[in-house]
């Protein structure tokens, strides 16, 4: 496939999943900013757009998994919301409780001669806060909706004005996710443990490692999917 600077990078996720491994490495948005251009992400983190499109013209292009964007662009509403709680909610929720008490655990143990591990833990705690909070609202109020919408009839009841309401209020949150991600993986210098890490304090990364790279997923199904397609959808009822 061929890509511009004007491409939406959401749009290449969409068409060369393998590109995710290229975005990661190279921190470029592309779960929030999937509706912004290369050339603008690329801009924003001080990368030459050409370069990495040159780079992805490198990748070789590889059969679509179960899990790939692509599959479930073409997916009903209610499939994909399914997939969403079914495999990112559950792994979050999991995660996210079993790397709590290890964060506490290395902190007390390792903070006296890492320091840093005080901010992580900070910036940890935080997001768990965010994010729990954030799968409930998507689960019982937002999904629900955009299943009713989706089933035709008419117009699902509501306690806002339309979907537009709660999606502003979910990409919000989203966007202060992924700061807090982008903190945590500069503090811990992109999930690299130390030299003197324990097997607890590697762990710990590792699991911080894996919220990140399933977040941003789970985040692009959303932003990019979901949430433009459910707005579509609702508009040409009205």
């Amino acid at each position: 496939m061929s890509f511009t600077p004007q491409t939406k990078i959401g749009d290449v996720v969409l068409g060369m999943p393998e590109a995710m491994r290229i975005f990661e490495r190279l921190n470029l948005d592309y779960c929030c900013g999937g509706h912004r251009t290369m050339e603008e992400v690329c801009s924003k983190a001080g990368l030459d757009t050409a370069q990495v499109i040159a780079e992805l013209g490198t990748l070789s292009a590889r059969p679509q998994g179960a899990s790939d964007p692509g599959v479930w662009a073409a997916a009903s509403l209610t499939k994909l919301i399914a997939h969403i709680e079914a495999k990112h909610h559950t792994f979050t929720r999991e995660e996210l409780h079993r790397v709590a008490p290890l964060m506490d655990r290395v902190l007390h143990v390792h903070g006296d001669h890492h320091p840093e591990l005080v901010e992580i833990s900070r910036l940890f705690h935080t997001l768990m806060a965010d994010l729990m909070p954030h799968l409930e609202k998507e689960e019982q109020i937002l999904f629900p909706y955009i299943r009713s919408l989706e089933a035709g009839g008419s117009q699902p009841e509501a306690c806002f004005g339309g979907v537009q309401g709660p999606i502003g209020v979910m990409q919000a949150e989203h966007e202060e996710a992924g700061e807090l991600l982008r903190s945590l993986k500069a503090l811990t210098e992109g999930y690299t443990p130390p030299e003197d890490a324990c097997g607890s304090f590697r762990s710990l990364y590792m699991g911080l490692q894996a919220l990140e790279d399933d977040l941003h997923l789970h985040i692009y199904l959303e932003s990019h999917l979901l949430f433009p397609k459910a707005t579509a959808l609702e508009s040409s009822r009205s």
